[in-house]
């Protein structure tokens, strides 16, 4: 990761731009460690993120709608009352410190004017988001007394003092000539030695000087900045301001329009997953249990069905001893007889304490007990292939949640299955979850269930008849409904809406996935099946590699 001190120039250079001179119109904190400002601005609201998690302190502009909590935190609290309605009038930098200062003009509680710096130290484990005014710190995201750090305490009433800064040169303030002096009288390895020397470097943008970057370049690119992301294997995996060269043909190069659209890119995909994984462990661990047991129970079934392939011969034996009844005597360890149907010989087992009768009915029984358990078992295999394939569209669903309401409408849906049991019965149902929605080729929007239950409710409910239904052929995922308005859809809508198919399934990452689609007409669910569960007639296949670019792309438009 590199929101390096340069970096961190650029993106507040751009954040100025944006975002000063504009009011606070809400203020949220989706999590503990996050917070997220929306300012009116001229072209619409545009949505501050401000994060102080030790694996991904930031600041940019999102375009991710907030998760809003039903109760808010007291820090969110504070900043409501401090700062709503405030004018963000400037953001300032201490030189190329991983420090950003947003300086707000409000307005208390008397109707006084009042400032207030809500400052980001973005310092690895110690980033912290605090409120400051008059010197003094009004409270902070993360409170550090003494127990925590001895150097430095970060608690209301105390002065605010900036972390010790870096003994490097800062590019912009200190002549080329002058860092290049030092880069060169080093012993050390020109990665090491530009680390040592330069201020607001990170490690990736260091290496370059091994490959021949100057310190004049970097000045220059430092100057007029590129959004860079790097990739290997279509996943970013760093992110820069300038080109990067020391890969090689290993990795590609994606450049954005803006330092936010870039950081909204790379963390997206990465804490969305990492945060629902963490907050659904425990149900996606159960549901893998539930899972591995229906998979099991199919298994065992299997095995105890195949005990009942010989039925049909315990049947012909006991017609074999019926029709020979008069040629049979009490008392024989088998009879020697002919097949009616192949002339062949056959040797039937028999209990000498039982008549020939009693042998022939004893095989009709074993023949009448196979027949049921047959049946039944056959029953049973389906109900458990159809139990496994519905918990894997649930573990799924899982993966791709996106917030804890998400999680929370995956368990009520496990709860109103008998597969989970209710915290609290008398539980108040949440509101329903709407379902995702982009936008295709020809302005058509496209929705995409988030789970089984909405799955269900979309296509069944909502859907209209001349809508198109797309599902990938072979994966679990999501229902995805192209709402076409009674128009014929282009081919391009079509293909927008089946890579939104195959990004919502379990094939998202895989190449060439096949989406069916067809008329919602065409779609219907059986009686009895589980939610998500439909069949489908007079569809056609489309194939499709998906891509979380071309999923963002589909979001914005």
């Amino acid at each position: 990761m590199a929101l390096d001190g340069i970096f961190l120039k650029c993106l507040t250079d751009e954040l100025s731009q944006a975002l000063v001179g504009c009011r606070v119109e809400k203020i949220y904190q989706p999590s503990r460690d996050e917070l997220v400002f929306a300012f009116r601005t001229t072209s619409g609201v545009k949505r501050l993120f401000l994060s102080a998690r030790a694996d991904g302190a930031r600041v940019h502009i999102t375009n991710m709608p907030p998760e809003n909590p039903d109760k808010p935190p007291m820090f969110c609290m504070l900043l409501r009352k401090r700062l709503s309605a405030a004018r963000l009038v400037e953001i300032r930098r201490v030189a190329l410190e991983r420090i950003a200062q947003f300086v707000f003009s409000a307005t208390n509680d008397l109707g006084d004017e009042v400032t207030y710096s809500l400052i980001a130290e973005i310092m690895g484990r110690r980033s912290n988001l605090i409120l400051v005014q008059d010197g003094k710190i009004v409270d902070a995201i993360k409170r550090i007394d003494f127990t925590t750090s001895s150097v430095r305490q970060v608690l209301p009433g105390e002065k605010y003092v900036y972390p010790p800064g870096q003994d490097k040169m800062d590019i912009f303030h200190t002549p080329a000539q002058t860092v290049q002096a030092a880069l060169d009288a080093s012993q050390k390895p020109p990665a090491k030695a530009a680390m040592d020397v330069i201020m607001g470097i990170s490690p990736v943008v260091a290496r370059e000087f091994a490959g021949g970057l100057t310190v004049r370049e970097l000045l220059e690119y430092a100057s007029h900045p590129q959004p860079f992301v790097l990739l290997e294997n279509e996943r970013a995996f760093d992110f820069t301001f300038l080109p990067v060269r020391q890969y090689g043909d290993l990795v590609q190069m994606k450049t954005y329009d803006t330092f936010s659209e870039l950081l909204d890119f790379y963390y997206f995909e990465r804490e969305r997953r990492a945060r629902t994984r963490q907050r659904a462990h425990d149900l996606f661990v159960h549901v893998t249990s539930l899972c591995e047991r229906a998979h099991r129970k199919a298994l065992n079934r299997e095995k105890e069905l195949a005990d009942c392939a010989d039925k049909d011969r315990l049947r012909l034996w006991g017609d074999l001893i019926s029709a020979n009844m008069y040629n049979l005597q009490k008392g024989s360890l088998f009879y020697d007889l002919q097949d009616f149907y192949t002339g062949e010989p056959v040797r039937i087992p028999a209990d000498p304490a039982l008549t020939p009768a009693q042998n022939a009915q004893k095989y009709y029984k074993e023949y009448r007990k196979k027949q049921v358990a047959e049946k039944m078992l056959t029953g049973f295999i389906r109900d458990a292939h159809d139990e496994a394939e519905y918990l894997e569209t649930v573990l799924d669903a899982i993966e791709r949640a996106e917030s804890g309401s998400d999680i929370s409408a995956i368990r009520r849906e496990l709860a109103d299955g008998g597969f989970l049991k209710r915290k609290n019965a008398r539980e108040k149902a949440p509101k329903p979850l709407g379902p995702l929605q982009f936008v295709c080729d020809g302005g058509l929007t496209a929705l995409v269930g988030r789970n089984n239950v909405q799955n269900d409710r979309l296509t069944l409910k909502e859907a209209r008849k001349n809508d198109i239904w797309l599902h990938t052929k072979d994966f679990p995922g999501s229902h995805v409904i192209l709402q076409t308005g009674g128009v014929s859809p282009s081919e391009q809508a079509l293909h927008d809406a089946a890579v939104l198919a195959a990004f919502h399934s379990k094939g998202s990452s895989s190449s060439n996935v096949a989406v069916d689609y067809t008329a919602v007409r065409n779609v219907k669910k059986p009686s009895g099946a589980k939610p998500g569960k439909v069949i489908y007639t007079d569809y056609k296949t489309l194939f499709v590699t998906p891509t979380l670019e071309e999923a963002e792309r589909l979001k914005k438009q």
